[in-house]
């Protein structure tokens, strides 16, 4: 998984960031994502579980999680919230549990983060049982390949190439630096075909109305997703 320097420095900013309520795009769209996820079942894993979150919501409903992540610091912060789930440091591309271990992973907007995209889905899928599934988001390969002019987003990028992203945010007083891949679609089927998994759902949720008065932006932003889930099963 690349970034560990990059995710290291930011590890305190990412939780404060990660863990206000209502602070970035998870409070909105956890709920569609969740609506992907199957039943708890023997055992769940989370890829790229960062400071945790994902995890806690998943163990909220009743699943028993392993989260991993190759940046020791986050791994420290998941432990520090919720003792009662299983949190290792691993890199994607070389997962730390046998073959079959899981019926089901989890990989929430942390694919974009790894050097070697299918190889980690490579990995997923050897520790998948047969018939386990993989839930992902991944920012719209569309949205990453645009910037807005107005109400309007204009391709600006190289929607077929994979090439490097990064941008720094600040809202509410708190500012992080995100630093990963951008791919297209095809890249995200490629790696899943390739590792045996079969495409069950994909969605893309439309930006869910503000909680208060309409931002300036609404109208555009409603037309134009910001997020693909997906759900594959092993074959």
């Amino acid at each position: 998984m690349s970034g560990a320097g990059h995710w290291h420095d930011e590890a305190r900013r990412w939780a404060a960031w990660a863990r206000t309520p209502g602070h970035d795009a998870y409070w909105d769209y956890r709920d569609a994502f969740f609506e992907l996820v199957p039943p708890p079942g023997r055992a769940t894993l989370e890829v790229g579980c960062g400071e945790g979150r994902v995890s806690r919501d998943l163990a909220a409903r009743g699943h028993t999680v392993t989260g991993v992540d190759v940046v020791g610091e986050l791994v420290d912060l998941a432990v520090a919230a919720d003792p009662g789930s299983t949190y290792v440091v691993g890199d994607a591309s070389v997962l730390p549990f046998p073959d079959g271990t899981f019926d089901l992973a989890v990989a929430y907007n942390s694919l974009m983060d790894v050097d070697d995209m299918p190889g980690a889905v490579e990995e997923i899928a050897r520790v998948l049982e047969p018939g386990g599934r993989l839930c992902l988001c991944v920012t719209h390969p569309t949205r990453d390949a645009c910037v807005r002019e107005g109400d309007r987003f204009v391709i600006e990028h190289e929607y077929l190439e994979r090439r490097r992203f990064e941008g720094t945010f600040t809202r509410n007083g708190l500012t992080i630096t995100f630093k990963g891949w951008c791919y297209p679609l095809e890249a995200y089927s490629r790696a899943l075909e390739g590792a045996g998994f079969v495409i069950e759902a994909m969605r893309e949720p439309p930006e869910p109305p503000p909680g208060g008065e309409p931002s300036a932006t609404y109208e555009a932003d409603r037309r134009f997703p910001d997020f693909l889930m997906l759900r594959a099963q092993r074959r």
